[in-house]
């Protein structure tokens, strides 16, 4: 069999079981398990999947660049994101974290709802300028262009003078064995001092971040109170996610 061929099979029962093993895919193919892990090797450096360890996870289409990924899977975004709106009570202090699914939350907060809403995103900020009841605390840093959000020490030390009643926390992967992840070892410290910070963690869990992965782990499951999925949200996920505690709200 061509390497070509091969790499087209693996990623074909990837997109079919959403995870392989390279000492299964050592055996299916009668090759060594140091080939499978060049395959994988090659394939994650074209993008196409994300290695982790004893085999490989789809790779997150969330980590695109921010122009790329406004247009993803926009009426995912949308649904859960008006869903998240919900969740939100008058006179609550909530953290939002930056990305194309919290910026679609915040269009869906209603015009009297009266909150402090703490960032790190200059993108969420300017969107609520307008807002009439809404105050906004931009958290400074070293800005990362990529995800339009500041990082660093000096973002990390402004959230530790802040105790808040929510954070939506934007991830780029969601699976049940590596958990939440993302594409930028910087951008998961800030991630986990949010949510340290925060009475209750709530992610917002549109479709191209299920069952995918990221390099940078965030934390686990547990790590969140909330996540709003989709109605058809993959069934063993959830199912995951409910054995660590997590409260699972169905987007319609």
């Amino acid at each position: 069999m061509l390497t070509s061929q091969r790499k087209r099979l693996i990623l074909e029962q990837l997109a079919r079981e959403g995870q392989v093993l390279s000492k299964a895919l050592s055996t299916q193919f009668a090759v060594s398990e140091d080939t499978i892990r060049r395959d994988l090797r090659e394939l994650a450096a074209e993008g196409e999947l994300q290695r982790v360890h004893g085999g490989a996870l789809p790779a997150s289409g969330a980590i695109a660049t921010f122009a790329e990924r406004q247009s993803l899977r926009l009426d995912s975004k949308k649904r859960v994101a008006q869903k998240g709106a919900e969740l939100i009570l008058p006179g609550q202090v909530v953290m939002i974290d930056g990305g194309t699914t919290t910026a679609e939350l915040v269009t869906f907060l209603p015009a009297d709802l009266s909150i402090t809403v703490v960032t790190h995103s200059p993108s969420i900020a300017l969107a609520l300028v307008e807002h009439p009841c809404i105050d906004v605390i931009l958290i400074g840093g070293k800005l990362f262009k990529h995800s339009v959000v500041t990082t660093g020490t000096a973002t990390i030390d402004g959230i530790s003078a802040i105790h808040a009643d929510l954070f939506f926390m934007g991830v780029t992967g969601i699976h049940a064995g590596t958990g939440l992840t993302t594409g930028d070892y910087e951008e998961a410290s800030v991630k986990r001092a949010f949510s340290r910070r925060a009475a209750e963690t709530i992610v917002l869990a549109s479709a191209e971040k299920i069952n995918a992965a990221s390099s940078y782990v965030i934390g686990d499951l547990s790590m969140v109170n909330t996540m709003v999925v989709e109605k058809e949200a993959d069934a063993g996920l959830v199912t995951a996610l409910e054995k660590a505690g997590v409260v699972v709200v169905k987007a319609d």
